[in-house]
Order: C-alpha cells, then structure tokens, then sequence
C-alpha cells in the first residue's frame, strides 16, 4: 500500500477522534518490541481516563478483508500485550457492526469510532466518507500478479531458492512480474539473499497481510458460477477428479478438521465437468440463498505449484484465507485452527 495514503487515514482518524472530544497522543512501544511492526502506538482519552494502543492502518477494507484483518490484530495483541486499534478510510455500518461483535476497536477517517477500554466507551457508526483526494498505488506484492507470486512462496517457500522462470510458472504469471516482486518482498525483509541465493522468510503476519490483498483483489475475480441442488448434504460422497476438480472454503475445511459444517460448497476448476453437474443436479442460481449452495471458483495459480495439502483440496494457503473472506464467526475459528494445526510451522507468528 502506498505509504501516502496510510498518512492520509491516520490523519484522518486522528483527527475524528479529537472532534469528539478525544484526547489523542502518540507514545512508545513497549519495550522490545519491534517499531517497524505497526503503523502507530497512540494514547487516547479523555482527561486522565484513556488506553494505550498499538495501531493498524487498513485502508480499502471491506466485509470481505474483515476476517483476514481481525486474525491478524489478534495475534499482534496476543504478541505485545496491548489492544489493537484498527484504522481505515471508511467502515460501512455492517462492517462496523462487525467489528464490535467481534471485540475489534477502530476508528475512521469519516468519524465512526468503536473503543471500549477501561473508563472509555465509545461507539458512533453511520458517517460516511468525504471525497477521497490520495491516489492509492498497489506495491508490487499487492497486484494480481504479486499476490500470486506471493502466494506461490507461501504454499512453497522452496520456490524462493528457484530460477526465477519456475516461480513464474508455480505462479501462473509471467515471467516479467517476478523480479519486481521479489525486490519488493526483500526490501521488506521477508526474502533474504544468503551465498547468492534467495531465501523465503514467511510468517504470520505475512500470511494475513496475503490473506486481505486476496479477498480484495484477487478473490472477486476467481467466482465462475453458483448453483443449487437437492444433493447438497451428500457432498463428501461426490466422486470427483482431484485432476479436475477440487474442494475449497468451508468444504475443504471440513474435510481437514470435522469441525465445520459447510453453508457453501466451494469447488476450484478451470470448468466444471458436465457428468459432474448431472450427477450432483446441480442448477444454476446467479442470486443463490445465503446458505446451502455451490460455487464454482476458476483456480489462480500454476499446475506445478507444490502443495502442503491431501490432493482433493486446494492449497492450505487458500482454505485459510477463503474462510477469513466469508466474515462468519466460526469459518474464522476454523480457519485458526487450520493455521495452528497445518501452517504454524512454516509460518510462524512473528
């Protein structure tokens, strides 16, 4: 994200805040704890009432990203002991409801504002942005292409140590795309280079960060088609070709940990097989019900990608973060589960 427009919603918030009253103050970090690992640590209160707390800046959120960034506030809570603020440009006042259910702080540069702190509540939602004046700018990591080269490294991170051709082809990009968006990883010290070659540090964090980019730009783009069908509790009994077809979402999920009982069935393919359709009686519904459908998602990524995953789901990678994306209580438990029972190992919390 262009560091401008992060400015821009800080200011914003900033200045929200103290429009109602609000004391606000930047302080240090805790001791020990990394400067670079958050956009802000600020004070704020009224008198001498007031909480200390460690800052994101998501610009661009949305109920989609929702999960993606309270997975990832948590952990950064959990790691330094403080409360977690979330700032953004705008919240809708479902996404802001969300937030609250959710026990996520934020504040808007349009002025809604959710903080519960000792001796500090506050909760103002339904005001609506000013026009926008900053460009906002993608890095090279947070385009199409560089989620999909990020996302490569982060189902293998061996792809790191590879000719750079191959990544490109685990990625399913273009040659072209990949230097810039290992130049923009290194500088942001998630690729070493050691003895001339290139090493993937992945991480947490990173895998959260990757999760949000998806569900904003990536993720819309990958829906072919919804159904329904009268089969729809037989689904682990389809007989389907993992060459073909594979689970993903809340169906992988449950596949990996039976602790989820799917409300959508999600299928990655390029196309799905017609014998697939008649056997499943699967109809198709452009406006399915919220619950108990199928969708059909066109995968993003190259064949050759090596996965950490049994071959009739996607990539773990992608279950994680197609759970995040749906915004629902227990797919985001699920997908913590997923993350500590799959992931932590080669994306350690950092």
């Amino acid at each position: 994200m262009n560091i401008t427009e992060e400015d821009a919603c800080l200011d914003g918030a900033k200045t929200a805040l103290e429009r109602i009253g609000l004391k606000v103050a930047t302080v240090r970090p805790p001791p020990k704890v990394p400067r670079d690992r958050t956009d802000a640590w600020l004070r704020i209160g009224r008198g001498k009432e007031g909480a200390g707390y460690l800052v994101e800046v998501k610009c661009g959120l949305t109920a989609g990203t929702v999960g993606a960034v309270v997975a990832q506030l948590r952990d950064r809570a959990t790691q330094t002991g403080w409360p977690t603020l979330l700032v953004t440009h705008h919240l809708t006042a479902p996404v802001a409801d969300a937030l609250r259910e959710r026990g996520q702080q934020f504040a808007d540069a349009a002025g809604n504002v959710y903080l519960n702190a000792p001796g500090l509540y506050v909760y103002v939602a339904g005001f609506r942005p000013k026009a926008r004046a900053v460009t906002v700018r993608g890095g090279a990591t947070n385009t199409a292409n560089g989620l999909k080269i990020l996302f490569a490294l982060l189902c293998d991170p061996t792809l790191a140590q590879a000719p750079q051709r191959t990544l490109a082809v685990a990625a399913n990009v273009a040659l072209g795309a990949v230097p810039a968006a290992l130049r923009a990883l290194q500088a942001e010290g998630h690729v070493a280079a050691l003895n001339k070659q290139r090493h993937f540090r992945g991480t947490k964090r990173l895998l959260d960060e990757w999760a949000h980019g998806y569900a904003r730009r990536l993720r819309p783009k990958t829906l072919l088609a919804t159904y329904t069908t009268e089969r729809f509790d037989t689904w682990p009994k389809w007989a389907l070709d993992p060459a073909e077809v594979r689970w993903g979402g809340e169906s992988a999920a449950a596949l990996l940990t039976k602790y989820l009982r799917p409300g959508v069935l999600t299928l990655y393919a390029d196309r799905l097989p017609p014998r697939v359709m008649v056997a499943q009686q699967l109809i198709k519904e452009d406006r399915p019900p919220a619950q108990r459908y199928v969708e059909v998602r066109r995968p993003f990524w190259g064949a050759r990608l090596n996965e950490q995953a049994r071959p009739d789901i996607v990539p773990l990678v992608l279950v994680y973060a197609d759970l995040l994306a749906t915004n629902d209580g227990r797919c985001i438990e699920t997908a913590q589960k997923i993350y500590e029972d799959h992931l932590a190992r080669l994306l350690p919390a950092a």
